[in-house]
């Protein structure tokens, strides 16, 4: 059994797990408009409250300087006393690091053609290193001084679940014995940009499920989990990936990558879908999406499960996104939820006749005994899909 042994995590809702809970059991959406990475047009981001204070990197080489590195750092330090813990037990050789991102430190680049655009130069405080989808997982493992395994995922919105099933991996076939996991991203106006051109931007906090969806909302945040074979509360108890190639942004309609994900995270667990207590949707209140991951869901699960898009209350966090929404299931998994509370489904209710109906989650409602079994969706662009479970042990 693969056991998550801790959690560390920041977002638009907290910069603590303590404050993440306050905020998920409230439904307060960390969602908020700002023209800070869409200067001349507010739009509602999901972005870490300004106040909330990150690591110094000033010690660090300058390849490794970048706020996506800052947020990974902060979100060690929740964990740091687990982590070093698990490197007294296995040895430094013996703990690999697995991160997912898609932006890493695409900011600091943006912010030196900011500079080069006004004066000529690049600024001498920039070097491109800083930007390589490596980063993360390379200054971990070096703030940690850990000799195994380290790489990252960037397949977009799935990044960090597919770094969680690389742990699982590592672990199962014997390379390590516990791996740092999870995933980070962090805003910049390169991604909101990019997402506006496609015209999948919502001028409003998304709206999943909804006749009225019509786009997603950016976010940041980094999530990071400790996995070993140490018993504790909630174990990765399966996981399926896929690639269905239908197209570069669009889902396949019919979700054949989407079931294929899913049912290979069932089978690995051995579990049936009647078991699944919770569904955490992709969610993203995108037409396309949302339609096809409906119908995917009605189809496996029908319309009994509780199910919820937290993507209105964080953001989409692309490359994190898959790690923060499993720290939301351990939230909800922990000893202190005995009545099995679950994240709010935001949205303004108004249901789409088009697509089957689901089981939103309401605000304060839960199953009224421990969450078992949850599912948490992840499906990326170019068809790359991936499906975690998430099990009470």
């Amino acid at each position: 059994m693969l056991y998550l042994n801790d959690c560390g995590m920041l977002c638009a809702l907290g910069d603590t797990m303590a404050a993440i809970k306050a905020s998920l059991w409230a439904g307060r959406s960390g969602v908020l408009p700002t023209t800070a990475c869409s200067p001349g047009r507010s739009l509602p981001l999901g972005a870490l409250p300004e106040q909330v204070p990150l690591p110094s990197m000033q010690h660090w080489p300058l390849a490794q300087r970048s706020r996506n590195n800052q947020l990974a750092l902060a979100a060690l330090a929740q964990i740091r006393p687990t982590v070093d813990a698990a490197i007294a037990q296995f040895g430094h050789h013996r703990i690999g690091v697995v991160i997912g991102t898609s932006t890493s430190g695409i900011a600091e680049t943006e912010m030196a053609l900011y500079t080069l655009a006004d004066t000529g130069v690049m600024p001498a405080q920039f070097a491109y290193q800083q930007q390589e989808m490596g980063s993360p997982a390379q200054m971990l493992a070096q703030e940690l001084a850990l000799a195994g395994p380290a790489f990252s995922h960037s397949s977009a919105c799935a990044s960090s679940a597919k770094a969680m099933a690389s742990a699982a991996r590592l672990i199962n076939m014997g390379l390590c014995d516990a791996v740092l996991c999870g995933g980070v991203d962090t805003l910049c106006a390169f991604t909101v940009a990019g997402f506006s051109a496609l015209e999948s931007v919502s001028a409003e906090v998304c709206n999943p499920l909804s006749s009225n969806r019509n786009g997603i909302n950016i976010g940041e945040g980094a999530g990071l989990f400790l996995m070993s074979r140490n018993p504790s509360a909630v174990a990765l108890c399966g996981w399926g990936e896929s690639s269905d190639g239908h197209h570069m942004s669009a889902p396949d309609p019919a979700g054949s990558g989407a079931l294929l994900a899913i049912g290979q995270a069932l089978t690995r667990g051995g579990v049936q879908a009647s078991q699944i207590d919770y569904i955490n949707l992709h969610g993203t209140a995108t037409r396309q999406n949302d339609a096809m991951e409906a119908s995917v869901i009605h189809t496996l699960f029908g319309e009994q499960v509780a199910v919820s898009s937290t993507k209105p209350l964080t953001g989409h966090t692309l490359g994190a996104a898959a790690a923060i929404e499993a720290g939301l299931c351990w939230i909800c998994m922990q000893d202190d939820n005995p009545a099995g509370q679950l994240p709010v489904h935001l949205w303004d209710g108004i249901q789409d006749t088009d697509l089957p109906q689901l089981n939103t989650v309401a605000l304060g409602t839960g199953l009224g005994r421990p969450l078992q079994w949850a599912l948490s969706n992840s499906f990326a662009f170019g068809g790359s899909n991936a499906a975690l479970l998430f099990g009470r042990v």
